[in-house]
């Protein structure tokens, strides 16, 4: 697949870069345990692309409207300090977010799979939409 010049210049002038997690950074399953522990199965590779990002300067962000003692130490393990659980208005946080980082919004990445996501990915730079998003 060929990339147009117009998304390398977006992805150029990406300063920050937000993903979901469910169905984005993972399958998008829940396994849950018999005293009601959560499991989630990420991919590796997704791993490695976040650390490159942050080693190449793109500042990270997590915006998920689940909560999950898995998210904080898979996000911890990564190194990405801008990790928000439990985001049931998603835009609202990334309106926080710039504020508190003072990043346009035409310089940020989303990345995510579902209707709640449509909102920040309508205002960001760069959206992007996983392959099997709903």
């Amino acid at each position: 697949m060929e990339v147009s010049a117009r998304v390398h210049a977006l992805a150029a002038a990406i300063e920050l870069a937000i993903f979901d997690v469910d169905g984005v950074l993972t399958d998008g399953g829940l396994v849950l345990g018999p005293n009601g522990q959560e499991f989630k199965t990420f991919h590796v590779r997704d791993g490695l692309g976040l650390v490159m990002l942050r080693e190449n300067g793109v500042l990270l962000a997590i915006i998920t409207g689940r909560e999950s003692s898995v998210v904080t130490e898979r996000m911890a393990q990564l190194g990405i300090e801008h990790v928000f659980q439990g985001q049931s208005n998603k835009l609202q946080t990334l309106e926080t977010l710039l504020g508190d980082l003072n990043i346009d919004p035409s310089r940020v990445c989303y990345v995510g799979d579902d209707l709640p996501d449509l909102p920040v990915m309508m205002q960001v730079g760069l959206p992007i939409a996983v392959a099997d998003a709903h």
